[in-house]
């Protein structure tokens, strides 16, 4: 517990979120997105790389200047150009990053690990004299040498760099890895540690969470897990991780928000909210069953593990189907008013199931029959 309690949420919707296949964010719509981000208590926000286009340049500027209480952060290539252009912007920070894994070094840019260290001691050294908060990342950390990467990261480590970034870039990383993988670098760094997990085998929550119990201080999230391919680590997957294992871990976040941030990203790339999606899915809160309900009629913590009141929503029993249970059915009657007697109420359960054989229903049905008795 004691090494998940100081963590950071670096929020990437509007950096990793603008590599979505239908994102295509206005400058109105990521000022919208920044405002609500740090409304929820994001402690950073990182926004595409300033290189990538005028817009996104201007883009930058201008939510520097928004007076948020979140830091704004840019993310550039491991170059003393982009390094200079992303400090021009104002932002609190720049991350920087560049592919330390055979494929990315063959494919990409071509360097050696001791060329890497050169330039990256050059770019760090000088992000460090211009004031601003910096976070150097290998890219694709888990197909790359151990070996090598923790040489890397501990020459950026004696400059000062603030924190240092695990990537599993292609989401190939257990959750076993990823701890064996932090905790090493934890032993061997005084910097922050941050991890940023691609979701392409499912996996992204669970690394994250691995991450944070080895000893990562920051963890890179987007609303609805949005990004490059199947996405990263979504907000409202860690933060119903960490409520499991202690709402405490997350008390300092407005909750409620979730559901106004994933209703906005859905809406503007244009995706529908899972059914099943962490907190904000339609069916989160829903119990059928009829031993369900009548547990959490009773208490509901017998099937939730998350409190739905806590995120600002309630919980939702279903009572138009076969499998209603006649407990569900007297709360509903409850609701509606009504004083009917427990063999009254187990009359009209009986009639309901009949009913649901023959065909769907809805709750206009039910309360049809209830009020009728």
């Amino acid at each position: 517990m004691m090494s998940l309690q100081n963590f950071s949420i670096i929020e990437s919707t509007l950096r990793e979120g603008e590599q979505f296949v239908n994102a295509f964010f206005s400058t109105e719509e990521k000022i919208q997105i920044a405002t609500l981000l740090d409304a929820f208590g994001a402690e950073y926000l990182e926004l595409t790389s300033p290189l990538a286009s005028p817009e996104s340049y201007s883009d930058c500027c201008k939510i520097a200047k928004l007076g948020l209480e979140a830091k704004i952060l840019t993310h550039t290539r491991c170059t003393l150009t982009d390094a200079q252009k992303a400090v021009d912007t104002g932002v609190d920070g720049v991350d920087v990053v560049i592919g330390t894994s055979s494929y990315l070094r063959e494919f990409s840019h071509g360097k050696e690990i001791d060329e890497i260290i050169d330039l990256a001691s050059k770019v760090v050294t000088y992000l460090l004299s211009q004031g601003v908060e910096v976070r150097f990342s290998t890219e694709d950390s888990l197909r790359s040498d151990m070996a090598d990467i923790f040489r890397v990261y501990e020459a950026v480590d004696q400059l000062g760099v603030h924190r240092v970034g695990i990537a599993d870039t292609v989401g190939v990383g257990t959750p076993h890895q990823i701890y064996a993988i932090i905790k090493e670098l934890r032993g061997r760094i005084a910097a922050d540690i941050e991890f940023h997990g691609h979701n392409d085998s499912g996996c992204a929550i669970a690394n994250a969470y691995a991450a944070l119990e080895a000893g990562a201080t920051h963890i890179d999230t987007s609303v609805l897990g949005i990004g490059e391919r199947n996405g990263i680590t979504p907000l409202g997957g860690l933060v119903a991780r960490l409520y499991a294992t202690d709402p405490a871990l997350v008390k300092k976040y407005n909750l409620p928000l979730l559901r106004r941030l994933d209703a906005l990203i859905a809406r503007l790339v244009r995706v529908d909210i899972p059914f099943n999606n962490y907190i904000t899915g339609f069916a989160s809160f829903t119990h059928k069953a009829g031993i369900h309900a009548k547990a959490v009629l009773n208490n509901p913590s017998t099937y939730e593990i998350l409190k739905p009141e806590d995120f600002g929503l309630t919980r939702y029993i279903h009572v138009a189907h076969r499998l209603t249970g006649w407990n569900a059915v007297k709360d509903r009657a409850e609701q509606l008013g009504l004083d009917l007697s427990d063999e009254q109420v187990k009359y009209i359960t009986g009639r309901i199931k009949q009913m649901a054989d023959n065909g769907s229903m809805t709750l206009d049905d039910v309360d049809s029959l209830l009020l009728a008795d």
